[in-house]
């Protein structure tokens, strides 16, 4: 970290803006997809494209602000805060996803099933999960099992995470050949699990008749999974151009917040995904 005292002001920052907008035209286009529409799919491409810009130009930026030495330990201090209220709004996110899930499991469910309701709304409704809800809605499905791919992608997070961990042991021991070997295991990893997801999905669709319109399950499965799938996504971009800054000389034992922050959002992903393979794929 820089010996300066003066608390570096960033100029107006365009990147920010490009980011979101990336982001709107991503959503924009799911909905759009969701609804059936031919430009979805396109939407979405381009909104990720757009996005993973961004994230390049934007940590190009923040790379030469620091290792040219513009910051100094406060500065330090408000990245770390800004990470870690990050990070906690990523729980609030995938929590109120949980929290669905629960919600339709315990109460929604039980609800339809029973008494008056099920007699006044629907007498055919069966009260067990997973359910397509009343009148089969989209067809009949078969249930996502654990111990396929499911738990090969949890082994193969867990070991992301662990290989990380060792990235960031050489870096404080000054060693960069570790720090490098670590962080291109974790890449590889990661993009290995989105890839695997993604045959995951296909299977779905193709062979097992789960979509996203197959009633609360299939919403809930797809949305959980598909949400954090893309977090997988932006983490293993992340760690790409902080193993690329690696391999350029980058990071020091006492300076590499930017190192530190990848690995916190890699491991915050690892332990939701913990969550997922539970509440989603077992129970």
């Amino acid at each position: 970290m820089s010996t300066n005292e003066t608390y570096y002001i960033p100029p107006k920052a365009t990147w920010p803006i490009i980011g979101t907008g990336g982001l709107v035209i991503l959503l924009a286009g799911f909905a759009n997809y969701l609804n059936g529409s031919s430009a979805g799919t396109t939407m979405m491409i381009t909104g990720l494209i757009i996005f993973v810009i961004m994230l390049a130009g934007w940590f190009s930026l923040q790379s030469t602000e620091s290792e040219s030495g513009m910051y100094n330990a406060q500065v330090g201090v408000s990245y770390r805060m800004g990470m870690l209220w990050f990070i906690f709004s990523e729980i609030m996110f995938f929590g109120i996803f949980f929290g669905t899930l629960w919600y339709t499991r315990t109460y929604s469910v039980p609800w339809l099933g029973g008494g008056a309701t099920k007699e006044l709304l629907w007498p055919a409704f069966d009260a067990t999960w997973p359910t397509n809800g009343p009148g089969k809605v989209g067809g009949d499905f078969e249930p996502m099992g654990a111990w396929g791919i499911p738990f090969l992608n949890t082994l193969i997070l867990l070991s992301s995470g662990v290989t990380v961990t060792w990235a960031h042991h050489g870096l404080l021991a000054n060693k960069r050949d570790q720090l490098i070997k670590g962080l291109i295991a974790t890449v590889i990893l990661g993009f290995l699990f989105v890839s695997f997801q993604a045959y995951e999905y296909h299977e779905a669709y193709t062979e097992m008749g789960l979509t996203l319109g197959s009633g609360i399950y299939g919403s809930t499965f797809f949305m959980l999974t598909g949400f954090h799938g893309f977090h997988v996504c932006v983490g293993a971009i992340i760690l790409s151009v902080i193993l690329f800054r690696s391999w350029k000389g980058h990071f020091k034992p006492e300076n590499h917040f930017a190192f530190e922050a990848a690995t916190w959002y890699w491991h915050f992903v690892d332990v939701v995904w913990l969550g997922l393979f539970i509440f989603v794929y077992i129970m």
